[in-house]
């Protein structure tokens, strides 16, 4: 079937010497992998490798016959283009940590417009601004809305949040938890929208503690779920 979508690239893999195979999130028929054959040896192909850098938004041309093997791309054109993602050396280390979680967490080869929108809208507004430090932190719990494992807020006040059940309790168990300042902070992460990020006051130790806590919580709910790399360089670069 010939399709024209929109797409967000989660990943470009070398194939042999000459090829790319792409992962990308797309508006029409979700997760798909495409290959790329000859990309690398081409200098006059339409399709270069430039276009396929993380979390790219682009609108494909596109055959896709849906049997769980890889697809083809026709043609592929930038829709949004990025000012300081791939430029600044924070932007461009979050957003490989964010392509990695994306790729590692959404697998549904269908379509899901309500995820897709947000995360051209998200990552058009970290684009945009500058003071992005806490932007993981609100993005991963956000995520959670769309792959069914958001935070039950009804016991917001309790002591403790039991990540692997994903609630507030007062109830102890040995599941990992979430309590004191790391609980304080994602408290207030949940009561806030983007525009509200900066208004969060965390040291570096502070924040990357509740980040690992965060991707945990990713790892207890996502069967088969990996641990990101690019999370070292993360934190690194925010260090």
């Amino acid at each position: 079937m010939q399709v024209t979508t929109r797409a967000i690239v989660f990943s470009a893999i070398k194939y042999g010497d000459t090829s790319l195979i792409v992962k990308a999130f797309t508006a029409s028929d979700g997760l798909k992998s495409y290959m790329l054959k000859g990309i690398l040896a081409s200098k006059r192909g339409k399709l270069k490798t430039a276009l396929f850098q993380p979390l790219t938004q682009l609108e494909l041309a596109a055959t896709h016959r849906n049997r769980g093997t890889l697809e083809s791309i026709r043609d592929a054109r930038v829709v949004h283009p990025y000012r300081t993602l791939h430029a600044d050396m924070a932007k461009n280390a979050m957003t490989l940590f964010l392509a990695e979680m994306l790729g590692n967490s959404i697998h549904e080869e269908e379509r899901n417009q309500g995820l897709f929108d947000f995360l051209e809208a998200s990552l058009q507004w970290m684009d945009t601004h500058d003071n992005i430090a806490n932007f993981h932190i609100y993005f991963l719990l956000e995520l959670t809305k769309y792959l069914g494992f958001y935070p039950d807020t009804n016991r917001i006040e309790a002591s403790s949040f039991d990540l692997h059940e994903g609630e507030f309790t007062d109830t102890p168990s040995l599941n990992p938890i979430l309590i004191g300042e790391n609980l304080t902070y994602f408290k207030t992460f949940l009561g806030i929208n983007f525009d509200g990020i900066h208004t969060v006051r965390m040291t570096k130790a502070s924040r990357q503690d509740l980040l690992k806590s965060l991707v945990l919580y990713f790892e207890l709910h996502l069967q088969g779920f990996r641990k990101p790399k690019s999370l070292a360089i993360l934190n690194e670069v925010f260090s």
